[in-house]
């Protein structure tokens, strides 16, 4: 009976846990302000609370990132109305204006449109059909999110397969029909066989599947299991390391631009859109290539020939790629609103390009900044997608939806014939934008102001100062295989809020370029493959490719670590970019000059 109360204690305590660390966490830490009352411990109280609570998630993460609100002007770190500031400034008005085009791009399914006509041209054998999901999703992600593009990959490609399969069985049904009587002989033989193996292994009676059926079926079950497996993995990682491509692709990206503008102000802009997709997108499409040969190699082999199929389409091939083909037929015809939306996604695109491409003035330059930086990639998002709501979703003096003769019979009743709505409404979006993330984000420009506010910053730089003496490059390393495996345990928006600060301070006293180590520990971020539970892409993927922790231990972990080697890469080739044709006496200037000294 002892034991049984101590399970039910045990029991009631772990379905009460949040409450209980949301109690306990700031009775166990408030020792520390009050035994250093100095700002920066009372800032570091904070930011350890706050650390704690977005890692267990006892709370929200956006009611968690509000706790500064209330902490920093209590604790005399912050006035309110300087916090308060904080929460929206130009890297969410780029986060609304990138997730308000995503938005109006899954409202009138383009982005289904564009993968269907991507996969319909790519084709159906497995290897081919591989490089087809992984590429949209990939593409796809870098505009919209990454859980709405694997949750809309994921159905076509399970939809896909599951027709190879029926495909296969019933030809498979088929040969074995018109082969049985010629094939009976050999059934025999193989069933002697097999008894008399079952014999000498074991004296228990064995049901013995001992037909050429059941082995060919069960083949056909192993080989689309494993593929389903492997479908699913390359759409999930595909999505993840897509978004790392442009600065609106996943949240992290746009933290890192935001606490480079806040911590250092004085930075010329050397993080926006055309920088970052210039430094990314080529790592990018290697990670790419590198994470479809190491899936290749787990679920479909080392057979090329045989995985791209060549020759004749098979059966099977045909039925898949008229599963696909149908799809696309659902969709109709294209429509004034989708083109619309892709018109003004693309000169969305141009434009972010151009304002400061770098190698020349881009229009932003010519037009507006001539003074002082006016106008911002965030200016551009705000713009293009307030067009959605301006833009009708029908061509003026259209039917709007009705056929002449409905519609004359519409303007004879005397019914009002009502204009179309907008190509974005407010209530759609309502719905689909996720404004937490805007709250995370201002909660981590808040820690930032108030590390920088209290002092905490530059504490934390003196005492990591003795990292001086490490290599630039092992530091990069080991900080970037921290994160990604701290972010393997904790959302990736809450690790990259949390490290960036501390990182850039540590640069600074190290005299280090801080993109040196913020870059490589943001791209890491989103490289969490080996958990069901490190992103929502990873978690739809393991409930719909029946999946198991071990197949994504096991199997991808390479992938994360070839993706931090990426990153240090990437940092090294941005730290070469900056100081290239300088002599060694102004690189040392350089590397400063980013910052207020």
């Amino acid at each position: 009976s002892i034991m049984y109360n101590w399970e039910r204690v045990l029991h009631l305590l772990w379905h009460h846990r949040n409450y209980i660390i949301i109690i306990v966490t700031p009775l166990v830490f408030l020792p520390l302000p009050l035994v250093y009352p100095s700002s920066e411990a009372r800032c570091g109280y904070a930011i350890i609370l706050m650390a704690l609570y977005w890692c267990t998630e006892c709370m929200p993460l956006a009611v968690t990132a509000l706790l500064p609100v209330i902490l920093f002007p209590m604790m005399g770190i912050m006035k309110g109305g300087d916090v308060s500031i904080e929460y929206l400034k130009d890297s969410n008005m780029l986060f609304i204006g990138g997730l308000l085009v995503a938005i109006a791009v899954e409202h009138w399914n383009l982005h289904k449109r564009i993968a269907l006509r991507v996969l319909l041209l790519v084709g159906v054998r497995p290897s081919l059909l591989m490089i087809g999901f992984m590429s949209v999703s990939a593409f796809l992600s870098m505009w919209i999110s990454n859980t709405a593009t694997t949750a809309m990959m994921l159905p076509i490609a399970h939809a896909v397969l599951q027709q190879l399969k029926d495909t296969e069985t019933q030809a498979n049904e088929r040969d074995l029909q018109t082969q049985d009587a010629d094939n009976h002989a050999f059934e025999l033989e193989v069933q002697t066989k097999l008894e008399t193996i079952n014999e000498r292994d074991t004296q228990d009676p064995v049901y013995v599947h001992d037909t050429q059926r059941e082995f060919r079926e069960k083949a056909i079950e192993a080989k689309y299991d494993l593929l389903t497996k492997g479908m699913s993995l390359s759409v999930c990682y595909s999505a993840s390391i897509g978004g790392t491509a442009t600065l609106t692709g996943t949240t992290p990206n746009l933290i890192l631009k935001g606490q480079m503008d806040e911590i250092f102000p004085n930075n010329t802009d050397v993080i926006n859109f055309a920088s970052w997709f210039g430094f990314c997108f080529p790592s990018m499409v290697l990670m790419l290539v590198l994470a479809w040969f190491w899936l290749h190699f787990m679920f479909l082999g080392f057979n090329l020939k045989k995985s791209f199929g060549c020759g004749e389409k098979s059966e099977s091939d045909r039925a898949a790629y008229t599963v696909m083909k149908v799809e696309y037929k659902k969709l109709g015809r294209i429509k004034f609103a989708e083109v619309a939306v892709l018109v003004l996604f693309i000169l969305l695109v141009l434009l972010w390009f151009t304002r400061e491409p770098g190698f020349m003035p881009g229009w932003a330059t010519v037009l507006f900044n001539k003074d002082a930086a006016f106008v911002t990639d965030g200016t551009v998002a705000i713009l293009m997608s307030s067009l959605f709501f301006v833009i009708p979703s029908q061509l003026p003096f259209s039917n709007y939806g009705y056929t002449n003769e409905a519609l004359g019979e519409e303007c004879l009743a005397g019914k009002r014939i009502k204009a179309p709505p907008a190509l974005l409404t407010w209530n759609v979006v309502h719905e689909r934008m996720p404004w937490n993330i805007v709250l995370l984000l201002g909660g981590g420009f808040a820690l930032a102001a108030g590390s920088e506010a209290s002092n905490l910053s530059k504490w934390l730089g003196e005492n990591l100062s003795p990292l001086q003496n490490i290599p630039p490059f092992a530091i990069s390393l080991v900080l970037s295989l921290l994160i990604a495996t701290f972010t393997e345990c904790s959302s990736n928006t809450a690790t990259t809020t949390l490290f960036l600060p501390i990182l850039a301070s540590m640069a600074q006293n190290i005299k280090l370029h801080p993109l040196y180590v913020m870059l490589p520990c943001t791209i890491a971020a989103s490289l969490a493959f080996m958990l069901p539970v490190a992103t929502p892409p990873n978690a739809i993927a393991f409930s719909f490719g029946n999946l198991k922790v071990l197949d994504m231990l096991i199997r991808l972990s390479l992938i994360g670590l070839v993706g931090v080697g990426k990153a240090i890469q990437l940092s090294f080739l941005s730290l070469l970019k900056v100081t290239r044709e300088l002599s060694a006496a102004s690189i040392i200037n350089l590397l400063f000059k980013i910052s207020d000294y």
